[in-house]
């Protein structure tokens, strides 16, 4: 090694924002390693590099003993006085033998430590980069399938779209653009991890902040979100400004805001609502597109009673229950729906009870 290799070590210090300092210390290290599996691993050595010239030298290291047992690492008061008269029984006497043939050795060496630590401090940048960027949206390409894993190569790394995180029945072709939440970054020794996902509320969410100007601003606020992916969601929405129209903002002119947002889930339709801190109208409202005609809470038990005309209540409930299931995910309330006509029945029977008691 000389100069050269220095400077190099400085241009990449520049370059990567490695120290020079810390891949000469790393290299002495595995200089270390080297020099015992070439030349006697029982030995005890140091090795320094020069930092301007790039000399590297190696130093035995044995201790001043009174009765050497091994000469590889002790060495007797009377020889260490012949190198200089101050040393004591306990010191450790350095003594160079550097080998002729260890400038190869040393090269080899240095090359491969600071190419690891080139690999390291990428990824290590990489990390930094996509960690803080937990609870985002990325936009990358479908690069391959693995057990049903999705690869998207994001530019300067992969994601994962794990099987658990995929839309159902949605395809994945090589080559397509798509966008996706990142969940969790992981380091690991083959550099960093990250999780992304297609299911997650927070992906609506990111997406209606992306076409939404209103949102980005903070004029628009998302207070909630319901989402079964892949079918269908709902967004309360509540505006910071009087003059502000919150549902029409997040809908857009003719419908666009949405459906570009649909569109980028392959058409899961999306209910967007008016928040409210009335919860009997928040429920009402969660309920959409059904028309509620009243609705009774209990705090307490934290149930609302929602009342629906007769041929609304199929709309109200939603297929497989779906439409009421989703507004009480969104609203955190127990919702219980019924039709006026059951609810007249209910009436009906109550009062054919009390006048039995009455009669009785």
């Amino acid at each position: 090694m000389n100069q050269d290799f220095i400077q190099a070590l400085r241009d990449l210090e520049r370059e990567k924002g490695i120290p020079v300092e810390v891949l000469l210390e790393a290299i002495e290290a595995a200089l270390i390693s080297a020099y015992k599996k070439n030349f006697g691993s029982a030995v005890n050595v140091r090795i320094h590099i020069d930092r301007d010239s790039g000399e590297v030298k190696v130093f035995s290291r044995r201790e001043v003993v009174e009765q050497v047992e091994d000469p590889r690492t002790q060495i007797s008061l009377e020889e260490a006085h012949r190198e200089n008269p101050n040393y004591e029984i306990g010191d450790v006497v350095e003594l160079e033998v550097t080998p002729k043939e260890f400038g190869r050795i040393a090269a080899q060496t240095a090359k491969q430590v600071v190419v690891q630590r080139i690999r390291e401090a990428e990824r290590d940048v990489i990390y930094e980069e996509y960690v803080n960027r937990e609870e985002d949206i990325v936009t990358g390409i479908v690069r391959r399938q693995e057990m049903r894993n999705v690869f998207i190569d994001l530019g300067k790394t992969e994601a994962v779209l794990p099987v658990s995180e995929q839309i159902p029945g949605e395809e994945y072709k090589v080559g397509e653009r798509i966008k996706t939440y990142i969940v969790e970054v992981k380091r690991t020794t083959k550099g960093p991890q990250i999780l992304v996902s297609r299911t997650h509320p927070g992906l609506l969410k990111r997406l209606f902040e992306l076409e939404v100007p209103e949102i980005h601003d903070g004029i628009v606020e998302i207070k909630a979100i319901a989402r079964e992916a892949g079918s269908r969601s709902k967004i309360a929405v509540s505006s910071r400004n009087e003059n502000v129209d919150a549902v029409g903002a997040c809908v857009g002119p003719k419908g666009m805001r949405v459906q570009t947002v649909v569109n980028e889930l392959k058409g899961e339709k999306i209910d967007i609502v008016k928040w409210s801190k009335d919860p009997a109208t928040f429920v009402a409202n969660a309920l959409s597109p059904a028309k509620v005609l009243e609705v009774k809470v209990d705090e307490e038990a934290q149930v609302a009673q929602v009342v629906v005309p007769d041929y609304q209540l199929s709309l109200a409930i939603g297929k497989e229950g779906q439409n009421a299931r989703l507004a009480a995910k969104l609203t955190g309330w127990k919702i219980d729906i019924k039709s006026e006509s059951q609810v007249k029945e209910l009436q009906t029977e109550e009062t054919s009870v009390e006048g039995g008691l009455n009669s009785g």
